[in-house]
This record gives C-alpha cells, structure tokens and sequence, in this order.
C-alpha cells in the first residue's frame, strides 16, 4: 500500500498544539510581558522595594494598600531561586570503599 493512502488523523500536530502545553515558555516572569505583581503597605517600603527591582534588572507593578497585608513572594521566588543539590557518587561495588578500610566496598560498606 502506497503512502498516499494514510488513514490516521491528518491534524495530529494541531491538536497537540492546541493543549494545555505551555508554549510560551520563552516569557519568563520579571520581564515587560510579565511583570511582577507586588503589594507594599507604606511608601518607604515601595521605594526599597523598587531598589531591589532595578538592581536586579526586573519590571514590576508595586501597589501600595494598607489594608492589604505585605505581597512580594514573586519577587523573592526570582531572587532566590532553589539551588540543584548533587550528591557524591557512590563507589562500585569492587571500587576501594570510601571509608578507609582498605577493603573492597561490597565487603565493607554495602
């Protein structure tokens, strides 16, 4: 049979398109598409936080109310953002164990 003949969906690639993937993970939050949304409570405080903001090259919306308690975790989730913890490999089994005995690791550690 010839490839001409294809039965399957011919708009596979739209509808995979079309779904709930995110397909503008180029914008990232801090950025004039998206800025960062933050409330502050005093005037002082906005200007400290606006300090942050342009040390750090970032675009953001400060509100001051002072009804409404203190938001600026946006700020502080770009700021401090979580560090990869890596691990120390652990040795093969027939590897000289780490521990200092001088014995294979298999005999020793495992």
């Amino acid at each position: 049979m010839s490839k001409m003949f294809f039965k399957g969906r011919i708009e596979t690639r739209q509808n995979h398109v079309k779904s709930g993937f995110n397909t503008k993970r180029d914008v990232k939050l801090g950025t004039e598409e998206a800025p960062l949304t933050l409330v502050v409570q005093t005037e002082e405080r906005k200007v400290e936080v606006a300090a942050q903001v342009t040390e750090h090259d970032l675009f953001a919306n400060i509100e001051v109310n002072a009804e409404k308690e203190e938001n600026i975790l946006e700020l502080e989730g770009v700021l401090n953002k979580p560090k990869t913890t890596r691990f120390e490999k652990t040795p093969n089994r027939n590897d000289v164990c780490s521990c200092g005995s001088g014995k294979k690791y298999k005999k020793c550690c495992a």
